[in-house]
């Protein structure tokens, strides 16, 4: 239970003073990224990106395939292709050796730098989990590799031994055999969910999802996602879930950031910004993925026209071009409205809300 701001906390369970008042204390930031921009040649990919995530929480980021998400992804694991030039700050958070916090600057770190904290203070859960398996290696070869490249066992029979419990934790039947198996020999929701088991091997202190059950039926893709929630959660980690699907990041994800053009438009809790959007694109992407609600004329609401090329968005409001809305003034950036990079929305003509309508 949190006490009031301002009241004298008494020990919880037990716990000394100190102890009690530190377990209060605002979790720790696993991710923060300030300012990050990403071109090409002179072309933007990514502008003034701000994004946080703290150890425990679960943040969603969502908008239309060309919007930036997988970009912003590969800038915090540090596998941006070369030809890409990324200025601004990404610092990640985790635990070497006795727990002791270790951040490493991103953008600034070599590669030995970055191979120390993929797959130990970060990890990524991909799409398609054939590109992150090894189709020559068995599967429990490939989970136990995982923990022996980064000392987090004793030897490889521990980490044979953890393989076969962590494959039996994300609900492969018969796990000893299924650590025998071939990638090829297993469905596409068994694989997910040994990419899963590779991502949480270390236990890291955050783990990225990018369009983890888009590929798989709709009963599978509700266990994979209660599976990644279940692993984050026994492991105090953050969550970064990147995604098209609205109804995912509802039922996933507490706060989430609405990205387009490469700029994040609109940010805050998840129900604030599912119920009462301001940004027009947000509104848009609402009333698209909503079957039950349709228009006047009896169809469904689309937004208008496509997301351009990569770097060909318009200057000023990078979403002008699509927008019913949009006037002589979105052709200058609009400014963030709101509190910080966490709450908030950059739009000149945002959606207006009276009682249970909006316009």
């Amino acid at each position: 239970m949190t006490e009031a701001p301002g009241r004298r906390a008494s020990p919880v369970g037990g716990m000394p003073p100190a102890d009690a008042a530190r377990s209060l204390l605002p979790p720790a930031d696993v991710v923060r990224v300030r300012d990050l921009a990403v071109a090409v040649g002179h072309k933007p990919l990514l502008v003034d990106v701000d994004l946080t995530v703290r150890r425990g929480e679960r943040v969603g980021l969502i908008g239309e395939s060309g919007s930036g998400k997988s970009l912003t992804a590969l800038a915090i694991m540090g596998l941006l292709p070369q030809e890409l030039a990324p200025s601004g700050s990404v610092v990640v958070t985790g635990h070497g050796p006795g727990s002791v916090a270790r951040s490493t600057s991103v953008l600034e770190a070599g590669e030995r730098g970055l191979a120390a904290m993929r797959g130990r203070d970060v990890a990524m859960v991909f799409q398609e989990p054939m590109t992150a398996l090894n189709p020559t290696m068995r599967v429990g070869a490939q989970v136990a590799e995982v923990m022996t490249i980064h000392g987090t066992v004793a030897d490889r029979g521990a980490a044979s031994r953890r393989a076969v419990d962590l494959l039996d934790k994300v609900g492969l039947p018969d796990p000893a055999d299924a650590a025998r198996a071939y990638p090829h020999q297993l469905s596409g929701g068994q694989r997910q969910r040994v990419v899963v088991a590779m991502a949480l091997a270390n236990d890291p202190a955050l783990l990225i999802c990018d369009e983890p059950t888009t590929a798989l039926d709709v009963t599978v893709q509700a266990l994979v996602l209660d599976l990644i929630v279940r692993g984050v959660q026994a492991r105090d980690a953050g969550l970064l879930f990147i995604t098209h699907d609205l109804a995912v990041v509802a039922s996933v994800c507490e706060r989430v950031l609405v990205m387009y053009g490469g700029r994040v438009v609109e940010a805050g809790p998840v129900l604030d910004v599912f119920t009462r959007p301001r940004h027009r694109y947000t509104r848009g992407l609402i009333g698209a993925s909503d079957l039950d609600l349709a228009r006047p004329d009896g169809g469904l609401y689309t937004i208008q026209g496509s997301v351009p090329a990569a770097g060909r968005f318009p200057a000023g409001c990078v979403f002008r071009n699509r927008c019913t809305h949009a006037t002589a003034e979105c052709e200058t950036v609009p400014q963030w409205e709101g509190p910080g990079p966490e709450v908030g929305f950059a739009c000149v003509h945002p959606v207006v809300h009276h009682g249970g309508g909006s316009s």
